[in-house]
């Protein structure tokens, strides 16, 4: 057993934090969006148990030094073998080991991991123990407020009481049910209501467990109202990833209260050497800009910016001089006056 530390500082970085999102945030998103700022918690895309230990898939927890704070998502529900996904997440350097008890697909629940777990807090709380005694960063749950017809006032309070009695301090819920039959996995993340109420009753509740809020949020004010209203933190997903500037260039001076905004332009250029060492690895442009074409949303340029990268960077031989490009272009409307084509 790895000997235990005091609480990881990642717990002031999760007052606002990147949802894990699948195909979204790989190592280059996550390197984008921590030029926008410093300070969030950037988490991985889910990674699964089975393909870390099983599969022998250790490229999966590749990142860069500079992603830090960064938390794994594994998914998962046997015990023994989280714990030893845990471990080599711990290994290559990861700041949290982070348990995903919220995703609806087919293929998660077929697992037996996911939002299914919400059916098994014993189970879960039996996987966060051996995640515990198998590492020494801090080890978290992101979860639903419960699935199909469960009733999440009976649900969520006692799933939080039994996981948190083995050992997690920390858990975002999402605050929409997961519907398992019925809804695809696209429908899960905007059908069933959200229920922030019962996000603040679990805090009233559990006020020594630290509770974020995931789902819906899509405005850093709105982040900063639940903070104000006693929430430990928030996750956003989708609005962080489409609109990058808006979420996280002022996120460390309204969140954090820490430095100055970042400028999405200079942004933009920091990223110039990194697509340079990503090419000469043998990588794509459109691998990294992909995660880039939100940048300049509701700015002036944003419409060629988005053109000149969607259209350029799967082309054979594209590289930095195309961002280039599309940045002049963007600096040039910025440039001119209100109202001229």
């Amino acid at each position: 057993m790895v000997k235990k530390t005091a609480k990881s500082s990642v717990s002031r970085a999760s007052r606002l934090s990147i949802a894990p999102m699948m195909d979204w945030t790989d190592r280059h998103c996550r390197y984008f969006h921590r030029l926008l700022s410093r300070e969030a918690l950037l988490y991985t895309e889910m990674v699964t148990a089975p393909a870390l230990v099983r599969g022998g898939a250790l490229h999966l927890l590749d990142h860069s030094p500079e992603e830090h704070p960064v938390a794994l998502q594994l998914g998962g529900s046997d015990p023994a073998e989280l714990a030893r996904a845990a471990r080599l997440g711990a290994e290559a350097g990861y700041d949290e080991i982070n348990l995903n008890c919220g995703c609806p697909s087919d293929r998660v629940q077929s697992g037996t991991f996911g939002a299914v777990l919400m059916t098994r807090p014993g189970l879960v709380a039996d996987c966060v123990a051996a995640m515990r005694d198998a590492v020494d960063v801090e080890v978290t749950v992101k979860c639903r407020i419960g699935v199909d017809d469960q009733d999440p006032d009976q649900v969520l309070p006692d799933f939080l009481a039994r996981v948190s009695a083995a050992g997690c301090g920390r858990f975002t819920i999402h605050a929409r049910k997961a519907w398992l039959r019925g809804l695809s996995p696209k429908e899960n993340r905007d059908i069933p209501p959200l229920d922030y109420d019962l996000v603040m009753r679990m805090k009233a509740a559990f006020p020594h467990l630290h509770l974020s809020v995931n789902g819906g949020v899509a405005a850093l004010d709105q982040a900063s109202g639940f903070l104000d209203a006693g929430l430990d933190g928030v996750m956003i997903g989708r609005a962080a990833y489409h609109t990058p500037a808006d979420i996280l260039a002022a996120a460390d001076p309204v969140i954090f209260g820490t430095g100055a905004a970042a400028d999405p332009v200079q942004v933009a250029r920091a990223m110039l050497p990194y697509i340079d060492r990503h090419i000469e690895a043998g990588g794509r442009l459109h691998q990294v800009t992909r995660h880039m074409l939100g940048l300049f949303a509701g700015r002036p340029g944003a419409r060629a910016w988005r053109r000149i990268l969607s259209e350029g960077a799967t082309r054979p031989g594209a590289g930095s001089d195309l961002v280039e490009q599309a940045l002049a272009r963007v600096g040039a409307e910025a440039s001119a006056p209100q109202g001229a084509d």
